[in-house]
């Protein structure tokens, strides 16, 4: 079986993370024949060819100033022709690379391939010459081949034998492949970065408070109303304006009365839809099944797409969409310059509980203990992705930007150093405390009430 995965070099000069996942995937294949799939600078052949030690693996990179600044779009464009040339029976990408955090290009290669898709997927279960079943972070899904797959953090990638040697690597630029440069690069990319800061949101007034005072703090937090986020309300309005559901409404009020609600649907009714309706400007909620449809919806229209918007502004005649980068501790101002201008917004799960209690890796010497914890507040739990790491607490307990986005009216952070990743899916939260032995800990800057104390210490 052929098998091309497609990786990313991130700012450490070390494989993306997911893309690793990925690459262990696809060698616990047996007998599959290997291609690592990279789009960069000409040094990225380095990463390349140490990755070739690994197995049955080759590697093509792609290589060309055309390249430069692509964003999803130009990027899914550029692996798509590379892809053909390999033509292989299944595709497997990372999730989202931790640098631009979008979850795009798998859902957007597939669409220019004429793939079906399978997302965040958390094992293979079944492989065949012409089907795949995996288990996914929605259940069971199967498809028939060729596909594409996008593998959520599942496993490690193995270490090279001492014996392997690396092979050279094929380097091709635009012209190798047949692109057009008009749709490479920052030429065919239609977001562009406006710019760019240091993300200091969710931040909050620290009170310290003794361990006793606990229950009676989570008490009152419990009686308020969850706190509204702060939002940017435009004086001048969008018009045109289509959100997917419901969800986006609170987010497209900020920039619109202009507001029509389309109904969920699979991805070719909605293009439909758009091409037949043209809206200016689309909104799609943040969620699963959103991350997946709205790429392809926007590889079909060949328009731009943002992922992940905690904020959006207007001018009137623009939408300038906000949204964290590079594991959130950046945040990108962005607009789009094709109509229809689409972006997934930031929307909260829906809770099974008023009160969570988030649990990090500061408590994993006492896990059991925890849950237990947990259930004397009637808490539901959550988890860091640190602990999720650990293997102790499940991937659906995972909070944060690479898990998923909390709002209940009390947060308990336990064991959490603070970490942005962390902090962007839990700010929305209406009162928040943190729990944690180190009064330095950045936790403490985003709470409302701090407690300098070991989790054990309030049992």
């Amino acid at each position: 079986m052929k098998i091309l995965v497609c990786v990313k070099q991130v700012t450490s000069g070390e494989i993306n993370p997911f893309d690793a996942c990925a690459l262990e995937c696809a060698l616990r294949i047996p007998d599959a024949e290997i291609t690592v799939l990279s789009m960069g600078r000409p040094n990225v052949e380095n990463l390349l060819r140490s990755l070739t030690r690994l197995g049955n693996v080759n590697g093509i990179l792609l290589s060309d100033t055309a390249f430069a600044g692509a964003d999803t779009l130009a990027t899914g464009y550029a692996l798509s022709l590379a892809a053909k040339k390999v033509d292989p029976d299944l595709i497997i990408c990372g999730r989202q690379t931790v640098d631009g955090d979008t979850a795009q290009t798998g859902s957007v290669l597939a669409k220019m391939m004429g793939f079906p898709v399978i997302t965040n997927v958390m094992s293979i279960d079944n492989l065949s010459d012409n089907e795949i079943s995996c288990t996914t972070r929605l259940g069971e899904e199967k498809t028939i081949l060729p596909a594409v797959i996008t593998v959520e953090r599942i496993n490690e990638l193995r270490f090279p034998s001492i014996r392997s040697k690396a092979k050279d690597i094929t380097v091709w630029n635009a012209d190798d492949i047949g692109a057009d440069k008009s749709c490479c690069g920052i030429l065919g990319s239609p977001t562009k970065v406006v710019k760019s800061f240091e993300n200091e949101s969710g931040k909050r007034r620290c009170k310290f408070i003794e361990p006793s005072e606990l229950k009676n703090v989570i008490a009152e937090g419990l009686k308020k109303d969850k706190a509204a986020e702060h939002r940017i309300i435009s004086e001048k309005k969008l018009k045109n304006v289509w959100i997917i559901g419901e969800e986006p409404r609170e987010m497209a009020e900020t920039v619109s009365d202009d507001i029509t609600v389309i109904e969920r649907a699979d991805a070719d009714t909605l293009i439909a839809k758009i091409k037949e309706g043209q809206p200016d400007f689309v909104l799609w909620p943040g969620d699963i099944w959103a991350r997946r449809t709205a790429p392809i919806v926007s590889a079909a229209l060949m328009t731009g797409l943002c992922a992940d918007c905690t904020a959006l502004e207007t001018d009137g005649e623009e939408l300038f969409m906000y949204r964290p980068a590079f594991s959130g501790n950046i945040i990108a101002k962005i607009r789009c310059v094709t109509k229809p201008c689409m972006a997934t917004v930031r929307t909260a799960a829906a809770e099974m509980s008023d009160l969570m209690l988030g649990l990090g890796k500061g408590v994993k010497d006492i896990y059991p203990e925890a849950l237990k914890f947990a259930d004397y507040l009637g808490a539901e739990p959550v988890a860091s992705r640190a602990l999720v790491d650990t293997g102790l607490a499940p991937y659906s307990h995972q909070v944060g930007i690479t898990g998923k986005i909390v709002s209940p009216k009390v947060y308990v952070a336990a064991g959490i150093s603070g970490a942005v990743h962390h902090i962007v899916g839990m700010q929305q939260s209406g009162t928040i405390i943190a729990i944690n032995p180190d009064k330095s800990a950045p936790i403490f800057d985003y709470c409302d009430y701090g407690i300098v104390a070991k989790l054990e210490d309030l049992f």
